[in-house]
């Protein structure tokens, strides 16, 4: 025992010299970039009181109607949203009826409202409320009015419902210090606001600016930036692209994956083997997954399967360069990518199933595909909607190696004039259009908001409307 005991203290002290090499070689070559992210910190800090009074400066010089408009909109959306979100509270609590509360926290939610709509706002100048703009940047401005009114609304509502008796569930191993949870979040809450908000920010910004060619300087725009992209066809057709791409990936990678996991939970000799070859493509980057599948479906004699087509059939096809097969290349390729990821959560969540509703749904007579359509499958909805987050993020943001490395110029052309890419997804684009092709920046910074947005709309569609039909308990 005390030799044991001696072992475990050399091996903690190992660790903790490891640990100190570790941090020395670390940090010694990087001193002058921790230096540099000292100087961005402390410049991020001095530079606030200067951006407060900038805010302030604009907020007295604003032209009054607008302001006034802009607060009115936010005013009106928050007092009525709220005053709904209460009564909807208080049905259900059983406790229906307008009140004069109920017009108290229409009051506190209009002025909420108000004030909120400001916070992006600001950076628009209030133009979209000012005379002279198009009907498209008007409706927009009324879009982005509601946006930044629910910045401050939903934590609100948050509030009201938990004090109008709403049902709070406390679970053990809560903070007692309501300050203590706020000082450990601090470190990450900074990080975050520096290389996160304030980056979106300054895309925001950047996003309602367009250069005056040849010149240098930049012109405030309003929302120009974003009806050009409305108008532009080019981009029309790279939404829909994605869209369908996305659809594609998500429904296939999971179908697949989850075909795979059942397969691979059997006892059977050498399953773990089986299950590590299965889950490793996922350790393979989206550009090296390209250039796998190039190999495979490169045109002419180069590639591997029109070489077989060539031998077999003295035949060729034209992967890449067909509009209607390249984005099935594309997604082939994001599938095989995604496998090994799904495949792992998957079989963690078959091997998690009670084995004794199966065993009772089999002395029932129910049949294996039975028993798997209404016991495996829906206690598997867990692990399917966490997938289904994960796939459809990658389907946006992470393809972009993969059509790059296959498709790329954005894929084969189509339309009447040639400008489209079959596979011209919208990161894809954003990306060309941003730092190659010597479109405006705001051009792209503009995409990448409403990219940005339609992502984020998408994961509240999921988490508010699908979510409800997840089943988290056996």
């Amino acid at each position: 025992m005390r030799n044991f005991r001696f072992s475990e203290q050399l091996l903690q002290r190992i660790m903790l010299a490891a640990a100190g090499v570790f941090l020395v070689v670390f940090f010694v070559p990087t001193r002058q970039g921790l230096d540099s992210l000292w100087n961005l910190i402390w410049g991020a800090v001095r530079s606030w009181p200067d951006f407060v009074a900038g805010i302030a400066e604009y907020f007295a010089d604003a032209p009054a109607d607008a302001l006034l408009l802009s607060l009115l909109v936010g005013g009106v959306f928050g007092g009525i949203t709220t005053a709904l979100v209460l009564l909807a509270g208080s049905r259900n609590n059983g406790n229906g009826g307008f009140s004069v509360r109920t017009a108290g926290v229409f009051g506190i939610g209009a002025v909420a409202g108000a004030v909120s709509a400001q916070i992006l706002l600001y950076p628009t100048q209030h133009c979209t409320y000012a005379g002279g703009v198009s009907g498209a940047q008007v409706r927009m401005g009324l879009v982005v009015t509601v946006l930044s009114a629910l910045i401050l609304l939903v934590p609100l509502w948050t509030l009201l419902r938990r004090g109008s008796g709403a049902r709070v569930e406390r679970q053990a191993g809560h903070f007692h210090n309501v300050a203590l949870p706020y000082l450990f979040l601090l470190p990450t809450l900074v990080f975050l606001v520096m290389f996160l908000y304030y980056p979106a920010v300054q895309i925001l910004t950047l996003s309602m600016r367009r250069k005056i060619f040849p010149l240098p300087q930049e012109k405030f725009v309003c929302l120009e930036n974003y009806t050009s992209l409305a108008q532009d066809t080019v981009y029309r057709h790279s939404f829909t692209s994605t869209l369908t791409i996305t659809a594609l990936i998500v429904l296939f990678s999971l179908s697949i994956a989850l075909g795979i996991a059942v397969l691979a939970s059997q006892k059977i000799k050498g399953a773990a083997f089986y299950r590590t070859l299965l889950i490793w493509p996922y350790a393979i980057s989206p550009v090296v997954t390209g250039v796998i599948f190039l190999t495979m479906f490169r045109e002419g004699g180069a590639g591997l399967l029109n070489w077989g087509l060539g031998e077999a059939f003295n035949t060729s096809v034209r992967w890449l360069t067909d509009k209607d097969i390249a984005p099935w290349v594309i997604v082939a390729a994001s599938v095989w990518n995604l496998l090994g990821f799904n495949i792992l959560f998957y079989i963690a969540g078959l091997q998690n199933i009670p084995q004794d509703l199966l065993e009772a749904a089999a002395l029932d007579g129910a049949g294996r595909i039975r028993r798997f359509w209404r016991i495996t499958f829906p206690l598997l909805s867990p692990f399917t909607f966490f997938l289904l987050v994960t796939n459809i993020t990658y389907s946006f943001y992470g393809i972009y190696g993969v059509v790059e490395t296959l498709t790329p110029q954005g894929g084969p052309r189509f339309g009447p004039g040639g400008e489209s890419g079959a596979t011209n997804v919208l990161i894809f684009k954003l990306y060309k259009d941003a730092f190659e092709t010597g479109a405006p920046a705001g051009f792209g910074a503009a995409q990448a908001v409403v990219l940005f947005l339609m992502v984020a709309g998408l994961m509240v569609f999921q988490f508010r409307i699908i979510e409800r039909r997840v089943t988290y308990e056996g």
